[in-house]
């Protein structure tokens, strides 16, 4: 295993540039540490270290802080950007909007997963993920990993508004990384779905001329254009 020696060639900590943690809110949209909780309960012994968890709001856009790193010792959360998969945002605007599980969808998979070892690979240090759930049972056949990536660089999302994509794998920038893989370790908890409420749909003003039409409709219980 590549572990040690890899983690040893990258800076040991990084944090987020000040402009990201100024829009971090101070309270957090989700009660991460509350869903940590949960999927530690609900995954039971498949998971040997229960001290800290990941969290993956992938209900959040990829322009926001969105993986929650949960330490359930001394009841901290640090956020960091990652990214979702090109398969999950065929129009690249920085929201996933679906998951999968099939081998070639390039897209982000929900649920479960237990991180495993290290590795270096063609992106650098890495670590491999086992899916735990149906919706991401084929995480190893798919090589959805944890790794970092230029186009996960948080300095993105300051110039294009969001990160990139990967091909379905956790990617973090490069500079964070280490602190990422150093804190989560192997036999830990990573949980990713979409937790937070996407924004609201925005309430369009009825067609000219279809507003007493539907006022009609609803007050005498017929539909548009019925004889009575």
């Amino acid at each position: 295993m590549a572990g040690a020696g890899a983690l040893a060639a990258i800076p040991a900590r990084a944090q987020l540039p000040d402009w990201i943690t100024s829009r971090v809110p101070s309270v957090p949209p989700v009660d991460y540490l509350a869903v940590a909780k949960r999927q530690l309960a609900r995954e039971g012994n498949r998971i040997a270290q229960a001290d800290r968890v990941g969290i993956v709001d992938f209900g959040l856009p990829s322009s926001r802080p969105r993986f929650a790193l949960v330490d359930l010792v001394g009841g901290t959360i640090d956020l960091f950007p990652v990214t979702h998969g090109r398969g999950s945002d065929p129009q690249h605007d920085g929201w996933l909007k679906t998951f999968s599980n099939a081998p070639g969808s390039l897209a982000t998979s929900r649920g479960a997963y237990r991180t495993s070892d290290y590795y270096m690979g063609s992106n650098g240090s890495s670590m491999r993920l086992a899916g735990l759930d149906p919706d991401n049972s084929n995480a190893d056949m798919r090589a959805i990993v944890i790794h970092g990536a230029w186009y996960a660089e948080p300095s993105l999302i300051a110039t294009q508004g969001k990160l990139g994509r990967s091909e379905g794998c956790f990617a973090f920038g490069e500079e964070l990384l280490p602190q990422i893989l150093y804190k989560l370790g192997p036999g830990r908890l990573v949980y990713a779905d979409k937790l937070s409420a996407p924004p609201p749909s925005p309430v369009l003003p009825p067609l000219p001329g279809t507003e007493a039409i539907v006022r009609t409709s609803a007050t005498s219980g017929q539909m548009p254009g019925q004889a009575d």
